[in-house]
């Protein structure tokens, strides 16, 4: 792999260790930070992608559009296209007042991201998370555990 391709991923992967952190948090999560961070999370594997192919891309935010240049190497990826259009909408829609996301959304928006991110993990030959034991670590929060109480 390109030392370059692999900035995009460590980029890639700090975008989704945020995501994941937020939206774990006990104490005043951000819910719209969980958004915006898992949108430029798939951008930049999406970039990954190309990169590595050597594939030219644009300046965008647009995932639909990364998604139709990664067709030629990955043509089942059109099974991604709904995931990535709910995501390009929060690059800029939550980050100014008017609309702000809740939880059911920011869990919406990280699953979107976590499957797009392990395909194209897959695809760039970095380890299955799934064989390693870290497969969905930050996917969704975890259940809190209920309290026993003496009687």
């Amino acid at each position: 792999m390109r030392p370059s391709t692999h900035e995009w991923i460590v980029k890639a992967e700090g975008d989704y260790v945020m995501a994941c952190r937020e939206i774990r948090a006990r104490k005043a999560p951000n819910y719209d930070g969980v958004c915006f961070h898992a949108q430029p999370c798939v951008e930049k594997y999406l970039k990954a992608r190309l990169h590595a192919d050597g594939v030219d891309f644009p300046k965008t935010h647009d995932l639909a559009l990364l998604l139709d240049l990664t067709m030629p190497s990955e043509p089942d990826w059109e099974l991604l296209r709904p995931a990535a259009e709910t995501l390009t909408d929060y690059a800029v829609r939550v980050r100014y007042p008017g609309i702000s996301a809740d939880k059911q959304t920011a869990q919406e928006a990280l699953s979107c991201c976590s499957l797009i991110r392990e395909r194209a993990r897959l695809s760039l030959n970095l380890p299955d998370e799934k064989k390693t034991g870290r497969a969905g670590q930050c996917t969704l929060p975890r259940a809190k555990p209920k309290r026993r109480t003496r009687k």
